[in-house]
């Protein structure tokens, strides 16, 4: 068997300190956002979407935020998807955001929504038309017997929407929006006495409190 105990990195870029950090979490989210993005951390609106399977075991993938509407935390996906399935039966889900250029992560915890299909089909338009094809063709999360078909539906696609310069948005694609319920910054400090700092909303009021390593 293979050991990773030996793999260790010591962290010391900065630190989070309860008393200076935003009342509003969405704040504070944003300008963390903000940095990260001067850092240039690549994919820096990848974000781990955690969701419950029909038979209680947790999913875990990679998605895209795309946008915060409010305090709600937005991406798309299709509806028919895994992913889509599971937060239809359980909308209780968890975002997860890690930054190592900046020894960074956030972790979101709430309930996600379908967005209004007048927000979904304005993102959808502005996606490029070959992503807007891609959505057309995937029967997302089913199996198929090969890349071929995804080719072939692909061709179908684009041969049918041929003289229309932009696609209609299907109806089993669009957006969800996570309402959060609890928000945590951690902070990679020395000697693994990492600082995290935690906003918990209660009867609509974040109440903010700092959490031991």
């Amino acid at each position: 068997m293979k050991n990773f105990a030996g793999i260790r990195k010591e962290y010391s870029k900065a630190s989070l300190d309860l008393l200076a950090v935003d009342k509003n979490p969405i704040t504070q989210f944003s300008q963390w956002f903000d940095e990260a993005e001067k850092s240039d951390v690549p994919e820096v609106n990848a974000m781990t979407l955690s969701t419950v399977s029909e038979s209680g075991r947790p999913s875990s993938r990679i998605v895209l935020l795309k946008g915060i509407e409010g305090e709600r935390f937005v991406f798309y996906t299709n509806y028919q998807g895994q992913k889509g399935k599971e937060l239809e039966q359980n909308p209780a889900c968890a975002l997860n955001f890690f930054w190592p250029e900046l020894e960074r992560q956030i972790r979101i915890e709430g309930i996600a929504t379908k967005v209004d299909p007048k927000i979904s089909d304005a993102y959808f338009q502005s996606r490029p038309r070959t992503s807007q094809i891609g959505a057309w063709a995937s029967p997302q999360s089913t199996t198929i017997a090969s890349r071929k078909i995804l080719e072939e539906r692909a061709k179908e696609i684009e041969l049918r929407f041929k003289d229309q310069k932009v696609l209609p948005r299907p109806h089993q694609w669009g957006g969800f929006a996570v309402e959060p319920l609890r928000i945590e910054f951690w902070q990679g400090r020395e000697s693994r006495l990492h600082d995290r700092v935690v906003y918990t909303k209660v009867n609509e009021v974040w109440r903010i409190s700092q959490l031991a390593p």
